[in-house]
């Protein structure tokens, strides 16, 4: 049937970032895997190439797609029998890349081990000129860290990676999640402070291809995920995350954010943390928006949230698509979801009435970036700590969000370069208009509600981990879920099982986590749902 489709061909005319990427790497940056001589700056670049953060075909359509932007409902699925059931093979490849480095990641846990090694055995002024790296290494490490165990929750971490350490392979136990993330917490914290006083220098800005070397594009980084972390946490252990957030958010130049200056009209390209591509996009496949569609719009992102607030990001979003007869295209002249009761029948019979994906600024984005952290965020993350604890105005910092959210959609579209049509950014009382019609009333509940909820728009289905990862934690927006008749798998996880091979291969310690490997089990910082 024709909604089958969708999953395998979504991202058939989205840009495979990676490819060619190593040609480029082996000009521009010292080859790790060719160098005769361990090389901190190589590795480190690996660490970044990675495309588990750059929306890379493989990434998007067999991991993002069919886990966790159907549990949290920031792309279509078909209402199958089987649409909450994980797909192990993918997952197990996900899990892999976060430890060794293949074509589809940059295995950051061993790859920042071997840079460990290696630092370990330089003289003391070597390692004062390495530690730029060092530190960098280590923040996009707990940056990926932390995805796992929200997805996972215990993992092995503090003692994985003895192949580079001992040139042994020894099983690694799994370390608790949550001293994982207090542990996060403190070293995000120390990083930060490193960058504030670091001077840049010309070696790291050749091998950095995040932030060109840019130390205090760093710093706002470490503080931002730190941010990110702490209001994650902030249910299960408030009083830690209350007196730091405010410590943060209080004292702006000791803890500068990716706020985008907390100006509405801001620079994506310079202030939000986005890892651009490498190569050029030559594989040029047609968008086919004639035929049938690769992906529908969300029903509760653009029927229930965005039209009736007249949303200026919709027409950068999603296209409306239309009808086929012969030759001849009709457009539609709205936006439409498909309902997400839909059966399969009605899918096939209707599918041409519904919106789908915006192929310019997704599907055929050759300069789409891997987004890491985004002004908007941040200023949603603002909103919510100055409405449960006070210290700032959240309505300010909500509606700033917002108006980021444009732009920053309006700055992806206006980056593509294959002669698709782009659209300008609305005029400031199109937004000032979408903001009203948003509006930061009600209750302090329905306010904190409106804040996580325009949030997962935001985040969409290229960072489907965190919408998941905020769906769970506050419980919004508020989904419904069809029930799958599928024994077992009727309703989305609240966790990732295990893979296979690390039950299999780890098995003596996995029996210390086998009890709490079941999809209904609880990440810990998720007590309120």
């Amino acid at each position: 049937m024709k909604n089958r489709l969708f999953i395998y061909m979504l991202f058939a005319s989205l840009v495979i970032l990676a490819s060619g990427c190593s040609d480029e790497l082996d000009d521009r940056y010292n080859n790790p895997e060719k160098s005769t001589e361990a090389s901190i700056p190589g590795f480190f670049t690996t660490m970044l190439n990675n495309n588990r953060v750059r929306p890379s075909y493989w990434n998007v359509r067999t991991f993002l797609l069919l886990q966790p932007a159907i549990y949290t409902q920031t792309a279509f699925f078909s209402n199958s029998s089987a649409k909450y059931q994980e797909s192990t093979s993918y997952t197990q490849q996900y899990w892999n890349n976060f430890y060794v480095n293949n074509s589809n990641g940059s295995g950051v846990l061993s790859t920042y081990t071997a840079m460990e090694v290696t630092y370990d055995a330089l003289g003391d002024a070597d390692k004062t000129s390495m530690d730029l790296f060092m530190n960098a290494g280590k923040l996009v490490l707990i940056d990926e860290a932390s995805k796992m165990i929200d997805m996972w929750g215990d993992i092995p971490f503090s003692e994985a990676g003895s192949l580079e350490t001992s040139s042994l392979i020894a099983n690694a136990a799994f370390d608790d999640q949550q001293a994982l993330y207090t542990e996060f917490i403190a070293d995000l914290k120390e990083i930060a402070s490193y960058f504030g006083t670091a001077s840049e220098n010309a070696t790291f800005s050749k091998y950095d291809i995040l932030l060109s070397g840019s130390v205090s594009n760093w710093q706002r980084y470490a503080n931002s995920l730190r941010l990110r972390l702490l209001m994650r946490i902030s249910n299960v252990d408030e009083s830690t995350a209350q007196t730091e957030v405010t410590e943060m958010l209080s004292n702006s130049s000791t803890y500068p954010l990716v706020d985008g200056g907390n100006n509405g009209d801001y620079s994506p390209a310079s202030d939000d943390i986005l890892l651009q591509p490498l190569t050029d996009y030559t594989d040029n496949l047609n968008s086919a928006l004639t035929e049938l569609p690769s992906h529908y719009a969300p029903d509760y992102m653009l029927n229930t949230v965005m039209k009736p607030t007249d949303d200026p990001r919709i027409p950068v979003i999603f296209d409306k698509y239309g009808k086929t007869s012969g030759s001849d295209f009709t457009p539609n002249t709205d936006y439409a979801a498909m309902p997400i009761t839909f059966t399969s029948a009605e899918i096939d019979a209707n599918y041409m009435y519904y919106s789908i994906v915006d192929s310019t600024t997704f599907l055929q984005n050759p300069q789409l970036p891997g987004i890491v952290i985004t002004a908007s965020e941040v200023n949603f993350l603002k909103a919510e700590a100055f409405e449960r604890w006070g210290g700032g105005d959240a309505q300010e910092a909500y509606e700033t969000a917002l108006k980021q959210s444009v732009t920053f959609y309006y700055y992806l579209n206006n980056l593509n370069t294959t002669g698709l049509t782009t659209l300008s950014k609305p005029d400031d009382s199109v937004v000032d208009d979408f903001v009203a019609s948003a509006a930061y009333t009600g209750t302090s509940a329905e306010k904190l509600g409106k804040i996580w909820t325009q949030k997962w728009v935001h985040f969409g289905f290229l960072q489907s981990v965190q919408a998941w990862s905020e769906y769970r934690r506050t419980g919004y927006p508020e989904l419904t879920f069809p029930t799958a008749t599928l024994v077992g798998y009727e309703n989305p996880p609240v966790r990732l099982l295990y893979p296979d091979d690390e039950k299999s291969y780890n098995s003596a310690n996995y029996e210390a986590v086998k009890d709490q490997d079941t999809r209904d089990t609880n990440i810990f910082w998720d007590v309120n749902n």
